[in-house]
């Protein structure tokens, strides 16, 4: 793959972490007031509305659903349903910095998960850098040292929850087609975070449906961004840049929430960063033998 590539891929990269630190700023600004589900059931109806014209060239060439992929996409609109739940939850109650470095931990999750649902190959060092990963997000929280805050746990729910999403859709990905998956998200995403809605509805202000509107398109262009990024360059490349959302939640949350970040969040932070970067690099080198095999080996005379 070439520089130019790499480097536009780089670009995408920066540019979707710098999207999805203006979508927890909005989510702080919006804050605590409106329920963690209604506001992640506006989020995604606003969602909804954005992915319309792709929902509409799928009615063109046909939907192709059976009943296995519907049970797919509604099991994933439910785990991701709850995830965003909970991050909304987190956002308005703990540091931008604290609410970023465990969320670190989804690819380290997302990793235990292969292990143990797609059965994939464990080796001992790839289990090393999971444990790590743990190891870093127990600094974080650190129970038993001090008590952990709702929001705390809250958010490493939904990096489990997270995890969960990605590896359906990876499942998903062997015979789904990226755009459809990121469609049915969003509409059994809506479906799924519904009841719980008008279970605590309450109408919401002009204002707080301005800053959802706002966190929709802000989280749909970050999620375009990540897509060209991962198309453009390789993972080993682009994934380090996806920690610089770190540096800019510390940032943001010093100058405008006036939040100083905790040593421990910002070392338990760099572990889980170690960790998952160790990961990507594994994981890339893994993809280029399976490749390099693939090319070696004769083909079939039949």
């Amino acid at each position: 793959m070439s520089q130019h590539s790499n480097f536009r891929g780089c670009l995408w990269m920066v540019a979707g972490g710098l999207l999805f630190v203006a979508v927890t700023v909005l989510v702080r600004l919006l804050g605590s007031d409106m329920p963690a589900v209604q506001a992640a059931f506006i989020r995604y109806l606003i969602g909804v509305i954005l992915v319309l014209p792709m929902l509409w060239r799928m009615r063109f060439r046909g939907f192709g659903l059976t009943r296995g992929s519907i049970r797919l996409y509604a099991l994933r609109g439910l785990v991701h349903g709850v995830a965003v739940m909970l991050w909304f939850f987190a956002m308005a109650r703990i540091p931008l910095a604290e609410v970023t470095a465990i969320g670190f931990s989804t690819p380290v999750f997302t990793a235990l998960g292969a292990i143990l649902i797609f059965h994939e190959q464990v080796k001992a060092r790839r289990m090393l850098a999971i444990a790590a990963g743990f190891i870093g997000t127990l600094i974080i929280l650190r129970p038993g040292f001090q008590s952990i805050e709702a929001g705390s746990l809250a958010q490493l729910i939904a990096a489990f929850f997270f995890a969960g999403s990605f590896l359906l859709a990876k499942r998903m990905t062997q015979s789904e087609s990226s755009g459809d998956i990121l469609v049915m998200l969003s509409i059994f995403c809506t479906l799924a975070l519904l009841p719980g809605a008008i279970y605590v509805w309450r109408p919401p202000t002009l204002t707080e449906v301005s800053w959802l509107a706002l966190v929709a398109v802000f989280a749909t262009a970050g999620h375009y961004a990540i897509t060209r990024a991962i198309a453009a360059a390789p993972l080993t490349v682009t994934q380090p840049l996806s920690f610089l959302q770190l540096i800019w939640a510390i940032a943001i949350g010093y100058w405008v929430f006036d939040e100083v970040p905790d040593n421990w969040v910002i070392i338990g932070a760099l572990i889980i960063v170690a960790a998952v970067s160790y990961l990507t690099h594994r994981e890339a080198q893994a993809a280029r033998r399976s490749k390099l095999k693939a090319a070696t080996t004769p083909a079939s005379p039949v």
